[in-house]
């Protein structure tokens, strides 16, 4: 089973910016497309973004522009680096990945890192 940290997270004024990082074992992490996901409080857990095991990006249009994803197979690790941040971003951020030939994520997920943006 996938066994996820996620970090970075923090209180930040709107227009500021963030780094979240995500180390993911248990997996052989090179083979996975890798997620981002948000919730914040009373809505459902939603994608932020995605990179393909080869590095192709994805992003939610409400991110587009502003979020970038990257990952390092050698760390096992995958960043979000989150820049022009808006109230609206608030939310527990998550990372996972994505099950082989399912395209979803695995059930287990970590502890998440908790981004409030806010004046």
């Amino acid at each position: 089973q996938v066994q996820l940290v996620e970090s970075g997270g923090g209180l930040v004024q709107p227009g500021g910016s963030l780094r979240l990082s995500c180390a993911a074992s248990g997996i052989i992490f090179s083979m996975h497309t890798m997620g981002w996901y948000r919730q914040a409080p009373g809505k459902q857990r939603e994608l932020v973004g995605t990179i393909s095991s080869g590095g192709i990006t994805n992003y939610a249009d409400s991110v587009k522009g502003r979020f970038t994803i990257s990952r390092d197979n050698v760390k096992n690790t995958v960043d979000l680096q989150m820049n022009s941040l808006k109230p609206e971003d608030t939310a527990v951020y998550y990372c996972n990945a994505l099950r082989l030939g399912f395209g979803v994520p695995f059930n287990g997920w970590g502890q998440g890192t908790q981004v409030t943006v806010s004046a």
